[in-house]
């Protein structure tokens, strides 16, 4: 079996910050206590991810509302089992 798979996770680099944004950012990261580097990337998701956006969730509740809902009638099978073998 092959390794898991990590989640890709992207970098960037910002060239040429002025000396006071640095120190704006720095600011702002200790009044919310965090890192500058975790301040940069909650700034950069509220810019990119606004919090009215709809979410898939969101978005398939209200098309089953839209129809009037439906009632699922399910019973979790609770038999006992044998454990999976893995070997």
């Amino acid at each position: 079996m092959g390794k898991p798979r990590e989640a890709c996770m992207a970098a960037i680099t910002i060239r040429n910050l002025s000396a006071e944004t640095h120190r704006a950012l720095k600011a702002r990261a200790a009044m919310h206590n965090r890192s500058t580097e975790t301040e940069v990337r909650a700034i950069v998701d509220a810019a990119v991810l606004p919090a009215d956006r709809v979410r898939l969730g969101s978005l398939l509740a209200g098309i089953g509302e839209e129809i009037g809902g439906i009632d699922l009638d399910i019973e979790r099978d609770r038999s006992p089992h044998d454990p999976m073998d893995l070997t």
